[in-house]
């Protein structure tokens, strides 16, 4: 059975990083079976994991050419590999390979995440007296979990990422094999020769696509957002949308393109729409050096980092696009859910990430695969350096608090393609190119705000009501607050109000009855388990007030 991922790629530690990397010169079944048990209980929600027999490790890399694995033992060590994985408490079974690299093999041992965590192993599966254990990655390297670290896995039990969650409502006739050969063949995996001579549900199995028995499979949600024409259809909003603004939110005309199709394609056509539609360049001739000076508006890698980081950290329980939004002196890049509670906003703009928990594992993976995005951790980085050689102005990053209902990159443009007309408005008293961003974006900010206002208040009242701005910043509030649905009480209490009727009545009731708001359950409006969630309709105004 052949590894969708090629071993040579595997080998360069950079599609898969070292903490889902084990080598091992020779088989030694403890080791390995402990490793097993820690990529199975995928503590940071990395993914699957790889263990390779036959290869040295010297200061954390292998060593070239390898060492080599005795194919003649291959059978061998297979069955003994049934019977320590059902040792494994629950049992569990990863996939083995041999491969071929430097004119010899190794034996490749594929473990995916597993939908049963937490694993338990024998702490020496050759030993008569088992004592068992939970075994984690740590960086590089499988150690027992501590225990707090065990409570924490054992929390983690019924937390399967969304991506990696089957799909009552799908079946396997719903992947494409089309889908998933071009996939194969792009990353140059052996499996896209056998895929043409096994069956879809073979090659569904070995990619991880489907769970459940022959007569009762299902698909993954990550098979149907990747290898699926249509993921939308299962997951409403999963799309990219691209709006130009070049007058700026309050100028009357713009312009609005859809991105749709498997998530990886989306961000394929966006990427080069932007690169090619988008991206400007400038020659500037430095007085006194030979060499003239080239920048563009936007430094194309920081883009392409922020969109794919977008489409693997979005949360696609929540039924909202990827929105670009391409403003005179900014691009903003749009997506829900937020980051992890964990990293503050404060870290997030100086360019420190703690995150280790990841939301969609799989499809971390598979853009991993097809080089679509670098690897953990390095995303931040990556923009603010490629603005940094631009010249550009660090990028801002925001998020609403501890509830982390959306992420917002904001990219700045190039302070030499700021329009000429914003410029001049803050002419003046001399200052830097920074000062002026800075003050585009203070009026820019102020303008939004009245005019995102200015739309509620019509969308809600008659022309001849007189209602107070505080009443409008506060109903704002609330579609901000209810894109996860929350209860009256709370919606109340999280715009300091007390929870009597006169308060539901001025600022839910006319936004219930607008369709700015809904109920989660329309049938039974006095029920106490009721929540109220924000709409569509009611969504587009929050997002054109996200950055007052």
């Amino acid at each position: 059975m052949s590894i969708p991922l090629n071993i040579s790629t595997i080998l360069q530690g950079k599609t898969v990083e070292s903490e889902r990397l084990e080598f091992k010169k020779s088989w030694n079944p403890t080791a390995i079976m402990r490793t097993v048990g820690a990529f199975a209980n995928d503590f940071e929600n990395l993914g699957s994991g790889y263990i390779v027999v036959g290869i040295e490790e010297e200061n954390g890399m292998p060593k070239r050419p390898v060492y080599g694995f005795p194919t003649e033992d291959f059978d061998k060590v297979q069955k003994q590999m049934l019977g320590f994985c059902n040792l494994i408490r629950p049992a569990y079974f990863p996939k083995l390979s041999l491969e071929e690299i430097d004119g010899k093999h190794v034996l490749l041992i594929w473990v995916n995440a597993g939908s049963n965590r937490p694993y338990e192993v024998p702490k020496d599966v050759l030993s008569n007296q088992k004592e068992y254990a939970f075994f984690i990655r740590r960086f590089s390297s499988t150690v027992q979990a501590n225990t707090d670290e065990r409570r924490e896995l054992i929390n983690l039990t019924a937390n399967i990422p969304f991506d990696d969650r089957v799909n009552h409502r799908a079946s396997i006739a719903d992947i494409s094999s089309i889908l998933i050969q071009q996939h194969l063949n792009g990353i140059n995996s052996r499996l896209y020769e056998e895929s043409f001579r096994i069956s879809h549900l073979e090659l569904c199995r070995q990619m991880n696509l489907v769970e459940g028995s022959d007569e009762y499979v299902l698909p993954k949600n990550v098979a149907l957002m990747m290898f699926n024409p249509h993921p939308e259809k299962f997951f409403p909003a999963t799309t990219i949308n691209l709006t130009e603004f070049p007058n700026g939110l309050a100028g009357e005309s713009f312009i609005e393109k859809n991105f749709d199709g498997p998530i990886q394609q989306q961000l394929v056509d966006v990427s080069n729409y932007i690169k090619n539609q988008v991206i400007k360049s400038k020659t500037v001739k430095i007085k006194g050096e030979a060499i003239a000076k080239s920048f563009h508006n936007y430094p194309f890698a920081a883009i392409e980092e922020a969109l794919a980081n977008a489409v693997y950290h979005k949360n696609y329980e929540i039924r909202e696009p990827i929105e670009i939004r391409i403003l005179p002196d900014c691009l903003e890049i749009i997506s829900y859910g937020g980051t992890d509670p964990s990293i503050r906003k404060d870290d997030l703009n100086n360019g420190v990430i703690r995150a280790r928990r990841y939301r969609n594992r799989r499809i971390g993976e598979y853009l991993k695969e097809l080089r679509l995005t670098e690897g953990k951790g390095t995303g931040i980085p990556t923009i603010r350096k490629a603005l940094e050689n631009n010249g550009s102005q660090p990028a801002y990053f925001d998020t609403d608090g501890v509830d982390r209902r959306f992420f917002i990159v904001t990219i700045p443009v190039h302070p030499d393609f700021i329009p000429l007309t914003t410029v001049q408005s803050n002419q003046d008293k001399p200052e830097s190119n920074q000062d002026v961003q800075k003050s585009n974006q203070d009026v820019q900010k102020k303008e939004v705000q009245e005019y995102t206002l200015q739309r509620l208040d019509n969308e809600l009242f008659m022309p001849e009501q007189t209602i107070k701005k505080s009443v409008l910043i506060r109903m704002l509030e609330v579609l901000k607050y209810c894109v996860i649905a929350k209860s009256k009480v709370e919606i109340l209490q999280h715009i300091s109000l007390s929870k009597q009727s006169k308060n539901f009545h001025q600022y839910l009731e006319p936004m219930i009855s607008k369709g700015l708001i809904e109920r989660t359950q329309p049938d039974k409006p006095t029920s106490k388990h009721q929540k109220y969630f924000t709409t569509s309709k009611g969504k587009s105004l929050f997002i054109n007030n996200h950055n007052v």
